[in-house]
C-alpha cells in the first residue's frame, strides 16, 4: 500500500510542476484534465502526509516517554500517544478506501432520468415527488440541475422526466439510484383506504462531453415539434423541442425545456450519445464479471432496488438490508440518509475483493 502511496504522491508533485508550464496553460482542454487529477490527487496527499506526520510523531512521542523522568511530562506524551493511536488506524482506513480503483466515471456529471413505470397516475404523482427530492438534494451538494424534458402524467405528475445534474462527483453519489423503486401509500381517491403499490424506474447516466459526440447521421431521424407543458412564454409558439431517434437501436430522446432548437437539438445529442455509451459500458462490466457487486454497478434497471413504504414512513433498500423510518426526510431531499451507507456498504465490498485478490 506504501509503495502505491509513493507513486501518488510523486505523480501530484509532477502534475503540480506540468501546470506551471505555459504550454499547458494555453492548451485550457489539458490544463483542465490536469486540474482534475491534481484535485483527485490531492484529497490521498493530504492524508498521506498526515499520516507520515503522526507516525513519525507516534515514534518520536515513545521514544521521549522512554527517556522522561517528570511524572508530568511522561503523562503528556502518554496522552499524545494514545490520541495518536487513534488517529492513525482512521487514517490508515481512509488511506485503503482512497486507494480502491476508482470508477472512471465518477467525476462525470449525469443525465438524470425518471419514468413512471406500473401503478398509473400514482407512479406519474411518484416519479414528480421523486425528482423534487432529487433537486433539494442537488442543490444542498452545491449541484446545478436542469431541466431537459417533462411528460405530464395524466392527473398530475410526470409520465417522464430528463434532466442533466452537474458539479462535483456527481455520478459518484448518485450512481447507486439506478433501478426500480417501489412506493407502497394510499392514494387520495381510494375510498376504502387501501395501500397502493407502483413503480418508477431511475436511471443515471454518465454524461458525455459534447466534442466526443460522434454518431454518423445516417443513424439517426430528427425531428422538431412544438413544446407541450408548462415553459414559460415561448411554448406553442415556435418549434424548439427537437426529438431524436437512433434508429439501430431505437432509443428515442426528445428535449423541450432550452429556450432555442440549437440548445435542445445539441442537448439531445448529448443524451443519446450518453445512452449509447451506457450501453457498451453495460456489456463490458458484464462481460468482466457477473458478481452481485458489479451488476449493481451497470444501474440494471429490471431490480427492485428500494421500497418506500408510505403508510409506516419507512424505506427500505434491498441490495444492503438497510431499513430507515426517515420517508419523509428523505423526500425533502436527504437522501444521505440512503447514499452513504450505500456507499460505505460498496466500498467495504471492494476492500473485501482487493484483499482477496491480495
Amino acid at each position: 500500500m506504501f509503495s502505491k502511496l509513493e507513486q501518488v504522491e510523486s505523480r501530484y508533485e509532477e502534475v503540480t510542476m506540468s501546470l506551471q508550464r505555459p504550454d499547458i496553460a494555453s492548451d485550457q482542454k489539458q490544463y483542465r484534465a490536469l486540474m482534475q487529477e491534481l484535485s483527485n490527487l490531492e484529497k490521498i496527499v493530504v492524508v498521506f502526509r498526515e499520516y507520515k506526520i503522526k507516525t513519525a510523531g507516534l515514534k518520536d512521542s515513545k521514544e521521549l516517554l522512554t527517556a522522561e523522568s517528570d511524572p508530568e511530562m511522561k503523562d503528556m506524551f502518554r496522552d499524545e500517544i494514545r490520541q495518536l493511536e487513534l488517529d492513525i488506524p482512521q487514517l490508515e482506513a481512509q488511506l485503503k478506501i482512497a486507494l480502491i480503483p476508482k470508477d472512471p466515471n465518477d467525476e462525470k456529471n449525469i443525465i438524470l432520468e425518471l419514468r413512471a413505470g406500473a401503478g398509473g397516475d400514482e407512479a406519474s404523482l411518484f416519479a414528480e415527488e421523486m425528482f423534487r427530492g432529487y433537486s433539494h438534494y442537488a442543490a444542498k451538494q452545491g449541484w446545478k440541475i436542469e431541466l431537459l424534458s417533462f411528460s405530464d402524467g395524466n392527473v398530475g405528475g410526470a409520465k417522464e422526466i430528463i434532466a442533466s445534474i452537474s458539479g462535483e462527483s456527481v455520478f459518484s453519489k448518485l450512481k447507486y439510484e439506478s433501478g426500480v423503486h417501489r412506493v407502497q401509500r394510499v392514494p387520495k381517491t381510494e375510498s376504502a383506504g387501501r395501500v397502493h403499490t407502483s413503480t418508477i424506474t431511475v436511471a443515471i447516466i454518465p454524461e458525455v462531453e459534447i466534442n466526443e459526440i460522434k454518431i454518423p447521421m445516417s443513424d439517426v431521424r430528427v425531428e422538431t415539434m412544438r413544446s407541450q407543458g408548462s415553459g414559460g412564454q415561448s411554448v406553442n409558439r415556435t418549434e424548439s423541442a427537437v426529438r431524436v431517434v437512433h434508429l439501430p437501436t431505437g432509443i428515442d430522446v426528445k428535449c423541450q425545456e432550452g429556450k432555442s432548437q440549437h440548445s435542445n437539438r445539441e442537448r439531445a445529442f448529448q443524451i443519446l450519445q450518453a445512452k449509447l455509451q451506457q450501453i457498451e459500458d453495460d456489456k463490458a462490466q458484464k462481460e468482466a464479471s457477473d458478481t452481485r457487486l458489479d451488476q449493481i454497478g451497470t444501474g440494471d434497471r429490471s431490480e427492485r432496488i428500494r421500497t418506500y413504504n408510505f403508510p409506516q414512513t419507512r424505506i427500505t433498500d434491498h441490495r444492503i438490508g438497510l431499513t430507515i423510518h426517515q420517508l419523509d426526510q428523505v423526500m425533502s431531499g436527504e437522501f444521505e440518509n440512503l447514499i452513504d451507507p450505500l456507499v460505505a456498504h460498496f466500498q467495504a465490498e471492494a476492500l473485501k475483493r482487493q484483499a482477496t485478490q491480495n
